[in-house]
């Protein structure tokens, strides 16, 4: 376990670039993984080298064959990391943008008067997708409403709404207000127990970071993540489709491979970052188990960073050391309530009588960072059910240490006392 080795902890931060320290602030503590994870040093010094590189893809040149076989590498890689033995790994411009273009395509696609199925507990990226592109496509909307205090959408929630007649789907992961997870295998079950044939697209952008990826067992056809929460960089977006899905019409360029699904050229650096990522979870998984295989090592990788982060919001809510936890604070609420399986590596509250954003200045000059989500088009449909306003969103990752929860939970502990 990554708690009982204070050594484990040291090499993992270590190669985290500003693990502890803000080039702009100084030292501080990173609370704010939901924004944006830490980058890999390996990712900084991949993506200066692929920078310099004046070639492009595709061309009968030494280099320019150097950079498709990165990408076929990296495609490669992707396949292992998320488990995926058939399908396609493609980039573009962000995971939102992804959304938007597959749940787009499969509308589209969809038989005239048939229907979408979605959640309201999802990112705006993929239910602002699904309600424009019905609309469009002439299609009906069915919303599965969310469990406001716990935070989640069941399984037995999708399928208390679905139709035969229900030809897509979108799921959210997990949360990136609340930090709730979504049993996405269990949901793509009840949707294709009803409608076999639907194309299920899920967001999981905010899941990718804190636990498994396992693609061949939830039995959809499309999964999206934005590598700038997973250690990597801004600046693009990652799918997986499935051959079905591969296979729609879609946007493309005239007379160009059915197949393609990429617009102009691609940034070779961005993914040879994403093998930088995928090099990193094998290597923690060498760490915290005895595997010898890719794929066993990075389901290690993948069980310990969970248990890991349980541990630290357990710490969070329950308390550590001789500080109370956030639940034994009569001025905190925890969204999703205290206790919550189902929580990924976040937790938001709010402060009775302070508004969220004066909580997260005072952290700020604490040196803690953290951000405030607001009732807006990105988290209303999580915070105006519980009648809030805004929470205090609190998010950590693998490479957080319990230290850092006490000093949160101290400054959180004077709170009432600061004017």
């Amino acid at each position: 376990m990554i708690q009982d080795s204070p050594a484990l902890i040291s090499a993992i931060r270590d190669r985290f670039a500003h693990v502890d320290t803000c080039p702009f602030q100084g030292p501080r503590v990173f609370f704010e993984n939901a924004g944006g994870a830490l980058t890999l040093k390996s990712v900084v010094e991949t993506s200066a080298k692929y920078a310099a590189i004046p070639d492009n893809q595709g061309r009968d040149n030494p280099a320019s064959h150097a950079l498709v076989q990165t990408i076929n590498t990296a495609k490669a890689d992707l396949a292992v990391f998320m488990n995926a033995p058939s399908g396609q790994f493609f980039a573009g411009e962000s995971g939102t943008e992804l959304l938007f273009r597959m749940i787009r395509t499969a509308c589209e696609n969809a038989p005239k008067g048939s229907k979408v199925i979605g959640s309201s507990i999802e990112h705006p990226a993929s239910r602002s997708a699904a309600c424009r592109s019905t609309e469009k496509a002439a299609l009906d909307y069915l919303n599965v409403p969310h469990d406001a205090a716990s935070g989640l959408v069941t399984a037995s929630d999708y399928a208390a709404v679905m139709t035969p007649d229900v030809s897509v789907a979108t799921i959210l992961h997990a949360s990136p207000v609340s930090g709730i997870g979504m049993d996405v295998a269990a949901i793509a079950k009840a949707i294709r127990d009803v409608s076999p044939d639907c194309f299920i697209i899920v967001d999981g952008i905010q899941h990718a970071a804190h636990g498994q990826l396992d693609i061949a067992s939830y039995d959809i056809d499309a999964y999206v993540i934005s590598p700038y929460k997973v250690f990597s960089r801004h600046g693009y977006g990652i799918a997986w489709i499935s051959d079905r899905m591969t296979a729609l019409p879609h946007d493309m360029l005239i007379d160009a491979p059915e197949t393609g699904w990429e617009f102009g050229t691609r940034d070779t650096g961005s993914y040879a970052t994403v093998s930088d990522v995928v090099a990193y979870f094998e290597w923690l998984g060498g760490e915290v188990s005895s595997e010898t295989g890719r794929r066993e090592r990075i389901e290690a990788a993948g069980a310990a960073i969970h248990a890991y982060e349980t541990h630290l919001t357990n710490a969070m809510i329950n308390g550590t050391g001789n500080l109370p936890g956030l639940r034994d604070m009569p001025h905190v609420m925890i969204l999703g309530g205290a206790d919550n399986p189902a929580r990924e590596g976040l937790v938001s509250i709010v402060i009775k009588g302070m508004p969220s954003p004066d909580v997260v200045t005072y952290l700020n000059a604490q040196g803690i960072r953290t951000h405030t989500r607001k009732a807006d088009h990105y988290s209303s449909n999580v915070l105006d059910p519980l009648g809030l306003s805004d929470c205090i969103r609190i998010s950590l990752c693998h490479y957080n240490t319990e230290q850092e929860v006490a000093q949160l939970l101290g400054a959180i502990k004077e709170l009432p006392e600061t004017p």
